[in-house]
């Protein structure tokens, strides 16, 4: 097996830890850059401890081009698995130019860094929210791209970037992965979600309900046209996600080329089919409370992933339980998160 260096934007994050133990697992050598605005360096300790693998971190903002410089020059990866950005659609709205300047200009600062040191192999972290209002489903990758808030914009932005830098180098690969809707934890219950605040995302909410840390689960609409009347989503487990990071950059290796590809399951659960999944593994009831819809709420959002199967070999192997299990052992074990 070729043995490849990999450089992980946002790393110590959420997806970022669970790609590095994936990677190190199967050979390959990691050096990480993350600004730990959004994660914590402890991650970084417990993927090391996990895997028995050592790895490189530099704590930098990827707008700071003397340090991703630094490290791109010392490291000198093949390829990069790009996850660091801001995330969250509501604060996207809030406050966009932050979004725009952090997640586009530190993609042109990494882009032009690598260049100087002839690495032109690429895997993006990019979201299945630049389809926008569905056309059809389930989205392929064909669908028409018409994001509605500016977190999707951005990543979309950084897609179309990579596409014309893609074509400037002869051996260039780019290969951008559309998240549906990551969940979970891995296994061992020692790498997680670790929202600072009030979560974002459903899972961790309905973790921190099930620990007795939140009264209710909040439903934002109990009338849109799916089976129960809520809102249906592709929950895709974050290691079968990491997967396909890994199984991306190996054919990025000997591949060239701009393409995207979809990774979720193909399969959508409503909110209360999760929250009633989730109180049967954790064994604790799950008192919910029905609120109005949010604005730019869809009904039902879900895969059609045959494309990365069908490339490189990729499919989604675990259930909403496995979700739900590895999400509960976490939140058991670190209510608190990495800052106990």
């Amino acid at each position: 097996m070729f043995i490849l260096k990999l450089l992980v934007t946002g790393g110590a994050g959420y997806i970022g830890t669970h790609c590095i133990i994936e990677l190190l697992n199967a050979g390959h050598d990691v050096s990480v850059i993350d600004d730990l605005s959004n994660s914590h360096v402890a991650a970084l300790r417990r993927v090391k401890q996990l895997t028995k693998r050592g790895l490189a971190f530099v704590q930098a903002d990827l707008r700071d081009t003397a340090a991703v410089a630094t490290e791109l020059q010392r490291f000198q990866p093949h390829g990069v698995i790009h996850c660091a950005g801001l995330k969250a659609v509501g604060a996207s709205v809030a406050r966009p130019l932050d979004y725009y300047r952090q997640n586009v200009g530190g993609t042109l600062s990494l882009l032009a860094e690598m260049d100087r040191v002839g690495c032109h192999k690429i895997v993006f972290s990019s979201s299945a929210t630049v389809y926008g209002l569905p056309k059809y489903l389930p989205y392929d990758e064909q669908h028409p791209t018409e994001p509605a808030n500016p977190y999707g914009r951005s990543k979309l932005m950084i897609e179309q970037i990579l596409r014309d830098w893609s074509v400037t180098h002869r051996d260039a690969s780019a290969l951008c992965l559309r998240y549906f809707n990551p969940a979970g934890a891995h296994p061992s219950g020692q790498i997680g979600e670790n929202p600072k605040g009030v979560p974002d995302n459903l899972m961790p909410f309905l973790a921190q309900v099930a620990g007795g840390h939140r009264p209710a689960l909040k439903v934002f609409g109990n009338d849109f046209e799916t089976r129960d009347g809520t809102g249906e989503r592709d929950y895709i487990h974050v290691g079968d996600l990491a997967r396909a990071h890994l199984a991306a950059i190996e054919h990025a290796r000997s591949n060239r080329g701009f393409q995207v590809f979809n990774i979720g399951t193909g399969r959508g659960v409503t909110v209360l089919e999760l929250a009633a999944a989730f109180a049967e593994v954790s064994g604790r009831p799950i008192a919910t409370t029905i609120t109005t819809r949010r604005p730019g709420d869809l009904a039902r959002f879900y895969a059609d992933a045959q494309l990365a199967e069908k490339t490189f070999g990729w499919r989604a192997q675990q259930s909403i339980f496995d979700i739900c299990a590895d999400a509960w052992r976490w939140q058991v074990e670190n209510p608190e998160g990495y800052s106990a």
